[in-house]
């Protein structure tokens, strides 16, 4: 499935869209905020792609800061010092409506295009940047994507890919090529959108059922082997932590912190089978050894910088927990992030992921993501216990 989309339409559609959205937000609220965007609209890639360009607009500002030659933006108390004002300012979000409606339609054009030409959508995202940008850029909005991720998830970090506009776009073409059947209906995907205005699909797109000039036969690529598709579908987590101390990746989930709407009443909504579950001392975490390791490392600086870990994480730090030690549950997330915020050590924190969750849920305590979350508990602590 191939479309082509009427521009001029969706420009139209988008304006009228964003005029709605907006006349039933600002007559009671003077600004946009971060926690109201997350569930701002019926569809969650229009919500998304507000916030990558949110997190575009601090990237080019922190570009423009770096530029300074007179100051080290590498030095750990500078980058410290950044991330600390990045938490507050990421906290205290405001957007006036004239500001804020553009960006609006901005998002409802790009999520229509990436739902009807996905292929049209990345050309334009890559002639943003560099050949060599292209796979760090996948990296880092792949968590903002939520559309036809399929199309980009094997090359992100793919071996024999030379870094180049012509590399990347023949490998996304070969892979539209390849699941082209199988790639959910634009129709869809925008359904939500149509809830809050009308879209007319006859007028949005004309399918076009397109013979690419690489669609010779598509032996030369073929489809992900089972094992191949693992090795890929590992890199999805993200592992930039917060805690390296990076030129340009470190504080980059620091500003994403604020912008996760609160959910209420969590307690109730648990079901008791899921917060208890017993495991063998040899296949728990051991504090001692986790709390030692951090000492030794550059994180023995950060004990005790977190007051509240409920407060202190990130939404792309959320979506991953979530979806990989939380069973894609926000309400066990947020009640274990409760529960350890109520221990009085780092031990008794461990002692109480071990009872309730590393068991239940099957966590590899091995893995990057279990390794972040310790590194957020380490620094919830000033002592041991």
């Amino acid at each position: 499935m191939s479309a082509k989309v009427n521009s001029k339409y969706v420009e139209n559609y988008a304006k009228e869209f964003s005029k709605k959205v907006c006349e039933g937000y600002f007559p009671t609220k003077k600004y946009m905020t971060g926690q109201d965007i997350i569930t701002l609209t019926p569809s969650v890639q229009v919500n998304f792609f507000i916030i990558k360009t949110l997190f575009e607009a601090w990237q080019l500002e922190l570009e423009k800061l770096k530029s300074n030659p007179f100051f080290d933006y590498r030095d750990k108390t500078v980058h410290e010092a950044l991330r600390e004002f990045m938490n507050v300012l990421s906290r205290t979000i405001k957007i006036e409506r004239t500001h804020f409606e553009p960006l609006l339609e901005q998002s409802v054009q790009d999520s229509i295009l990436l739902a009807v030409d996905p292929l049209e959508f990345y050309k334009n995202e890559f002639g943003k940047l560099k050949g060599h940008e292209i796979n760090q850029y996948l990296k880092e909005n792949k968590k903002y994507i939520k559309w036809h991720t399929n199309l980009i998830t094997n090359l992100i970090d793919k071996a024999g890919l030379s870094y180049t506009h012509e590399a990347y776009q023949e490998a996304l073409s070969n892979n539209f090529l390849i699941q082209k059947e199988k790639l959910e209906s634009f129709k869809i995907l925008l359904n939500s959108m149509g809830q809050v205005v009308f879209l007319d699909f006859d007028q949005i797109a004309e399918v076009d059922f397109i013979k690419s000039k690489s669609e010779k036969k598509v032996e030369a690529i073929p489809a992900l082997k089972e094992a191949d598709a693992s090795y890929f579908d590992s890199l999805e987590e993200i592992k930039d932590s917060e805690f390296e101390i990076r030129e340009d990746s470190g504080l980059k989930e620091e500003f994403e912190e604020s912008l996760l709407q609160e959910e209420e009443q969590v307690l109730e909504n648990i079901p008791t089978e899921k917060l208890f579950k017993t495991i063998r001392p040899d296949q728990g975490i051991d504090p001692s050894k986790v709390w030692a390791r951090f000492e030794n490392e550059q994180y023995s600086i950060m004990k005790g910088s977190i007051k509240e870990l409920s407060e202190s994480i990130g939404l792309n730090q959320r979506f991953m927990f979530t979806k990989d030690l939380f069973d894609g549950n926000p309400d066990l997330l947020k009640h274990a992030l409760k529960s350890i915020d109520e221990c009085e050590s780092f031990v008794e924190a461990i002692h109480l992921l071990n009872e309730r969750y590393v068991g239940e849920l099957g966590w590899n305590k091995d893995s990057d993501v279990v390794d972040e979350f310790l590194q957020l508990i380490f620094r919830k602590f000033d002592v041991r216990g």
